[in-house]
């Protein structure tokens, strides 16, 4: 269990995650199919610099990442922070999302957020930075896309009592995490459904050095 919070953002205990990554296709069929576009960026790809992984016969494949080279993909220069996630919240395109986001969202009466109230070409949760712990392991992540499967799920994203993902899709997934994420947390599968996962935000002034502030995203809407 990780240690007592010195902000004021409550943990989210045993959490499934599974894995997703930039140039991903899981299901050309479907709307959230495709990670080569998130619900912030319309062109994910091209800003991220390309393929978060292999290319292997056209298709954009996901690769084991190691401390070695920070968890960095091992066949391009990424142009924003590798360490990415989603949570099941998107305050811009889901209409539930972005009408209750100034009442849900803690952060949103801070000066740099209520001064776009309205503002359908602002998110108040890109490039939030969260911190992740499991089986002893602590990484940080941005935010840079919404899901897995809901997208105004504020109970569990924003409460206080540790509620469970309305998800019931992928283990029941309250988040997508990045390649770099997963092979920091030690993952046991590159791709798959990981649960124990801790989770809290936390203000960019208290993310501490490491891996994830190499590349630190900072785009906007796109």
């Amino acid at each position: 269990m990780p240690a007592p919070p010195v902000s004021s953002y409550p943990w989210h205990t045993g959490i499934v995650s599974t894995t997703f990554w930039v140039g991903e296709i899981f299901d050309a069929s479907a709307a959230d199919g495709s990670q080569e576009l998130s619900t912030f960026d319309s062109n994910w790809l091209g800003s991220y610099g390309g393929c978060d992984g292999r290319v292997v016969n056209g298709g954009c494949e996901t690769e084991a990442r190691t401390a070695a080279n920070g968890y960095f993909p091992t066949s391009m220069t990424p142009l924003e922070n590798p360490f990415y996630l989603d949570l099941p919240y998107d305050d811009i395109n889901d209409s539930t999302g972005f009408a209750n986001r100034d009442s849900v969202i803690p952060w949103a009466l801070e000066p740099a957020y209520s001064l776009h109230r309205g503002d359908s070409n602002f998110s108040y949760l890109k490039n939030r930075w969260v911190e992740l712990h499991r089986e002893g392991h602590t990484c940080y992540g941005q935010i840079q896309d919404a899901g897995p499967g809901e997208y105004h799920d504020s109970a569990y994203v924003f409460g206080s009592d540790d509620a469970r993902p309305v998800n019931q899709r992928y283990g029941g997934a309250g988040m997508d995490v990045s390649p770099a994420i997963t092979g920091c947390l030690h993952f046991p599968d590159i791709n798959g459904e990981t649960g124990g996962i801790s989770w809290r935000f936390v203000d960019a002034a208290d993310v501490p050095a490491g891996p994830w502030l190499s590349v630190v995203t900072t785009s906007g809407v796109r």
